[in-house]
């Protein structure tokens, strides 16, 4: 075997047992964590003290890559999101470097200030932080004249204030040599929550379901406000942030090594400045949220990325409106699919996209995407939507020939087509697909009363990449199971089949080599959204 292959093989070896295992892990209802970071204080201020300094980022291939990142100077004002007001988030840190840097949460309105120290390398030089978006202004004698902005020189500081003016989620990166302190990971999101977010988006349990599993009284509030936008077409149930980038570890050893080469030397002086070629250009990690798959389906704050606090797992119910938050932070578009339906784009970079088709009536015009493109520095708002309507199946496995009363569910259409029972897992199940097997004959024959013909059961694979099963909801293949067909057993170790299960869609770059780690599959930018019948309970706590 060559030592290429062999090199490859051994990768193969660290990366599939981590696959397996936070798979396992992920479908056993591991915490998902809304858009989690940092808030700036109350009364209409917000001050955020950051650093910008080194660390060594985990890759799923074993590798740590030399980064820099932005971070916390001392203690935040708080973390959010805060379920009901009250608890902070279970385990939430913000270190003194992180890639992504701290995602900075304010209100439109508020009086933002940003004082940064730099900590880099001297031979890093200076560093800076740029808020597209903002009328950013520094005090006088605030660091030093940089090109874009103020920057702040070695082991020196500089401030930064301007009004969180519209809400919106924005990216913040590095103003100074982009092309290598952007590459090396100083980038980060402000997200800025409507002051008046519309009455419609803020009651409970409304039609259509604001918030939450209605009927689940143990779930909690974790969104950061009741609507992106001071406008009732932008209210929504769950919300994720998700920061898309790649790594060229040329680029990184070379500023590692130049920096060890370097250590001592005066800032400034001859010879003490990086010279770290940026290009060609060849990236071999692909991230989101400054981690790669598996490591992006771990909880938040996970203790075994001390540099990479924030994951990329969402979790939903079918009738939810789920924000996404996205955002293109390094040098390349990646096209990223969400499997299961489009995204509603609401905004770009903070600026509603409307339609007025009369002065008193302006409607969202934002376009359906089968694909959300993650252009570099732009930043999209936008809703993912899934009822499961229009499978022409019962997704929920319904057999009216069951003895299981829970198979002969009713579905009343009260709900504009949709099952309005609030306390039924079949919740906003599509009522013409009520009672519609997904086969009529099972072990292959051809199927007379449902869209597919399933292979003979035994042939499936099952473990934990796969519940084996098209239906929602406990013990769903168990209730589906009789006169309609059969269906392969539902359920892993993990996930048995008499408690949950749920849809797993793979959301994932559509630039298929960016779905590796180093050229390994699987990993990079790839994810999964797990979507539970409503009386599964979703923790957000982490």
């Amino acid at each position: 075997m060559s030592a290429t292959n062999m090199n490859k093989a051994t990768l193969m070896q660290r990366v599939l047992p981590r696959v397996a295992t936070a798979a396992g892990l992920w479908l056993a209802a591991v915490a998902q964590a809304a858009a989690p970071g940092i808030t700036g204080g109350t009364g209409g201020t917000a001050t955020f003290n950051l650093t910008a300094g080194p660390a060594f980022l985990s890759q799923p291939d074993g590798q740590a890559v030399y980064s820099w990142g932005y971070g916390c100077n001392g203690a935040p004002a708080g973390f959010a999101p805060r379920p009901g007001g009250t608890t902070d988030l279970a385990n939430a840190n913000c270190p003194t470097m992180q890639v992504p840097g701290p995602t900075l949460i304010v209100t439109e309105g508020d009086a933002v200030t940003v004082n940064l120290s730099n900590q880099l390398p001297a031979a890093a030089g200076n560093t800076s932080i740029l808020f597209p978006g903002f009328q950013v202004t520094s005090p006088p004698g605030s660091g030093v004249r940089g090109l874009l902005t103020q920057e702040a020189a070695p082991s020196g500081s500089v401030t930064y204030t301007f009004t969180a003016s519209s809400p919106g989620t924005r990216a913040y990166y590095s103003g100074t040599q982009g092309d290598l302190q952007v590459e090396m990971g100083l980038f980060g999101v402000i997200i800025v929550r409507p002051l008046h977010p519309p009455a419609a988006c803020t009651a409970l349990n409304a039609v259509p379901a604001h918030y939450v599993a209605p009927g689940n009284a143990a779930e909690q509030d974790f969104r950061l406000a009741p609507s992106a936008y001071d406008h009732p077409r932008t209210c929504y149930d769950r919300e994720y942030l998700f920061q898309f980038s790649e790594m060229d570890p040329n680029i990184h050893n070379q500023a590692k090594d130049q920096v060890a080469a370097k250590t001592g030397c005066t800032a400034g002086a001859p010879g003490c400045s990086l010279e770290v070629a940026t290009e060609p250009y060849h990236p071999a990690y692909f991230m989101i949220n400054g981690r790669s798959m598996p490591d992006d389906m771990d909880p938040n704050y996970a203790v075994q990325y001390p540099h990479q606090p924030y994951n990329g797992n969402p979790h939903m119910h079918p009738g939810e409106l789920t924000l996404l938050r996205i955002v293109g932070q390094g040098r390349w578009q990646h096209p990223f699919h969400e499997h299961g339906n489009h995204v509603r784009i609401l905004a770009r970079d903070g600026n509603l996209i409307l339609s007025t088709a009369s002065a008193t009536d302006p409607n969202l015009a934002g376009p359906l995407l089968f694909t959300t493109t993650t252009t570099p520095g732009q930043t999209m708002d936008g809703i993912f939507y899934w009822t499961g309507k229009g499978l022409n199946w019962d997704a929920y496995g319904h057999n009216p020939l069951s003895a299981d009363p829970l198979a002969k569910r009713p579905c009343d259409g009260a709900l504009a087509g949709y099952h309005s029972v609030t306390t039924d897992l079949n919740y906003y199940e599509w009522c013409q697909d009520h009672n519609k097997p997904l086969q009529a004959a099972p072990f292959g024959d051809v199927a007379g009363g449902g869209p597919v013909t399933l292979p003979d059961p035994n042939l499936f694979t099952n473990g934990a990449w796969f519940g084996g099963s098209p239906y929602l909801g406990p013990n769903a293949t168990v209730r589906a199971t009789g006169p309609t067909g059969t269906t392969p057993p539902s359920g892993t170790i993990a996930n048995p089949p008499t408690s949950e299960a749920g849809f797993a869609f793979m959301w994932h770059s559509h630039n298929e080599r960016e779905i590796t780690t180093n050229n390994i599959f699987p990993g990079g930018m790839l994810m999964m959204m797990l979507v539970d019948s409503r009386e599964f309970m979703i923790d957000e706590s982490n």
